[in-house]
């Protein structure tokens, strides 16, 4: 479920993030989320789920390396 949010952002801001999200080939929100992630605390137990739904690695064989991706290492 989501839940719409109403966010201001100075004319720079915006124009940033835009820019940034066009690079990233996503839309504006999705950036917003992202970020939004990156900065909220994350249970101990789960540090993946700082990750879910944006790792993009480019590697089509990257669900075969998650613990290398997101942990830094291969248990």
């Amino acid at each position: 479920m989501m839940i719409r949010a109403q966010v201001s952002l100075t004319e720079e801001e915006y124009r940033v993030a835009k820019d940034e999200a066009q690079r990233l080939g996503i839309p504006l929100a999705e950036l917003l989320r992202r970020s939004l992630r990156a900065m909220l605390p994350v249970e101990a137990d789960k540090p993946w789920m700082r990750y879910a739904g944006m790792v993009e690695s480019g590697d089509p064989h990257s669900s075969q390396r998650i613990d290398e991706l997101v942990y830094g290492h291969k248990d």
